[in-house]
């Protein structure tokens, strides 16, 4: 199924569009675990990672928790950024 490459890609634009706005090395970071992501999911579809018997995939108990993470720390950093800064004032 293409789906979870179109998520993927989703948020690795979503980040980039972030990283745009913000200019936060943390939106680099996820955009390009994200868009990394969404290229090896294409690649499974493709079968080009897989022969085709990939029922269970047990790589996803290390890749989601870690883009969980990366995603989840975004807007942490961001918001104790603009905390940091607005205690500076």
């Amino acid at each position: 199924m293409l789906t979870p490459a179109i998520v993927a890609l989703a948020f690795g634009i979503f980040f980039a569009l972030l990283l745009a706005a913000r200019r936060s090395p943390g939106a680099a970071f996820a955009a390009v675990i994200w868009l990394l992501y969404a290229l090896y999911e294409w690649l499974m579809y493709l079968r080009v990672l897989c022969s085709g018997e990939c029922n269970i995939r047990i790589d996803l108990l290390v890749i989601w928790p870690f883009l969980l993470c990366a995603s989840l720390a975004v807007p942490v950093r961001i918001i104790i950024r603009k905390f940091k800064l607005r205690d500076r004032k």
